[in-house]
């Protein structure tokens, strides 16, 4: 298993270019089995989970060919559901939380499919019913094999309805549209996730030949259509790494301009890292982080404590609730941080702690920060990576560290994160991946 091992405390300099976005890619890659008609796609990170599913999108019959270092043509003429029930599908798509995504295409131009529990990150539980809910109203019939641990799925008979979910999922919510776009009548979806990601979705079914409104709301309106064409889609630069990527600017003292992010889109996450004092100029499309010695956290208007929580899109997510913990550790000022949608997502903050870092954990979903104020350096220890976003919290805490420090389980960070080390390398850091 592979370790990262850091000298901290080094200022970086230079240009970063984000990645594509996973979670939008996720969706999108999945979508071209809607259609039997060739579907480019741009912009597709090199992070294991993505390639992942397009390895399993392969193995189903599609036809795969990769155009450049980030382009890729899929055309799903020949889809060979069969796959779906042998012992390779099951062991790679339990291997991959993603795989939830084929389900929703799949069921809707072929009727039927097989699914085994998705495997990912150890977060806290991360139900499945929103899916399941959602494609029974349509009219699917499911039957879970518990001795096999295999959901066997039958949508013959897909039809349109109303339906109010019972949480905004945003994969919930793609996996449905996707269902619906090839069901008969009209979907009417309330209580919808409406991230960016999923509005990318649309849009590109829509281009396809859906019939989607109400994009970038949570009421949306499908009506369905007999068949899809091909299209050509990029996917937007991926928001976790940017907001990453300012936070890892100010925990290091940094100088570091964030090219192409696509600022219309991040929503409110600059206004968080904002609040943190963190200052910031948008050039363009571009976001430029200029070096701060000291950045104070703002209070409210009534002179109590900030707090900073996660909630569905338009909030703020929950991907960088960890970077934002992490930067609060060297800001002047204390900050209550409330993770509300993971109960796992804070235990690694007593590897913070070991560094030197002033939290309490209240509970599973919140934690109190005391800022140091840069008066006392966090030192550099030997921790594990519990899953992405946490992986990379821990390595910007030990890029702004004194010492050394090692951390394994980055296979974890190598899921969400592409190449991070060399891309870090360029900046300037000291950061040597270990075999």
């Amino acid at each position: 298993m592979s370790i990262f091992k850091i000298k901290g405390g080094k200022k970086l300099k230079g240009e970063i270019i984000p990645q594509g976005a996973k979670n939008e890619a996720l969706q999108i890659l999945s979508a071209t089995l809607l259609s039997a008609e060739p579907i480019t796609i741009h912009n597709v990170p090199n992070i294991v989970d993505v390639n992942k599913l397009i390895e399993l999108i392969g193995d189903l019959g599609s036809k795969v060919e990769k155009l450049g270092p980030e382009s890729y043509r899929f055309t799903a003429s020949n889809v060979n559901i069969n796959f779906l029930e042998t012992d390779t599908y099951r062991k790679k798509a339990a291997a991959l939380r993603g795989s939830v995504m084929l389900l929703g295409p799949i069921l809707a131009r072929f009727g039927k499919a097989t699914m085994p529990k998705p495997g990912g990150d150890k977060i806290g539980r991360r139900r499945l019913d929103t899916h399941f809910l959602g494609f029974q109203k349509l009219g699917a019939k499911f039957n879970f094999d518990s001795e096999e641990h295999l959901f066997h799925i039958d949508a013959s008979e897909l039809k349109g309805c109303y339906m109010l979910l019972d949480e905004a999922s945003v994969t919930g919510t793609a996996n449905i549209v996707m269902a619906a776009v090839l069901a008969k009548g009209t979907t009417t979806i309330y209580y919808a996730a409406c991230e960016p990601y999923l509005q990318q979705l649309c849009l590109m079914l829509n281009r396809m030949g859906a019939k989607i409104s109400g994009i970038g709301s949570n009421l949306l309106t499908i009506e369905g259509v007999a068949k899809l064409g091909g299209t050509e889609h990029t996917l937007l630069p991926d928001m976790i790494e940017i907001g990453s990527f300012i936070g890892l600017a100010a925990m290091t003292q940094s100088e570091i301009t964030i090219k192409n992010c696509r600022i219309d889109m991040l929503g409110i996450i600059p206004e968080i890292f904002k609040r943190l004092g963190i200052k910031m100029e948008f050039r363009g499309d571009d976001i430029y982080i200029p070096s701060q010695e000291r950045y104070e956290l703002e209070t409210f208007i009534d002179g109590s404590i900030l707090t900073v929580s996660d909630a569905p899109w338009p909030g703020f997510t929950p991907d960088l609730i960890s970077i934002v913990l992490v930067v609060a550790t060297q800001a002047k000022g204390s900050v209550l941080i409330h993770q509300k949608m993971f109960e796992s997502r804070l235990f690694f903050v007593d590897k913070l702690i070991d560094m030197g870092a002033q939290i309490i954990l209240c509970d599973p979903h919140r934690a109190n920060v005391i800022g140091l104020d840069r008066k006392q350096q966090l030192k550099g220890i030997k921790m594990s990576s519990p899953d992405i976003r946490a992986g990379v919290a821990l390595l910007i805490a030990a890029l702004s560290a004194s010492g050394t420090s090692e951390i394994s389980n980055i296979d974890q960070i190598d899921r969400g994160y592409q190449n991070i080390d060399q891309r870090l390398k360029a900046l300037g850091a000291d950061i040597e991946r270990i075999a």
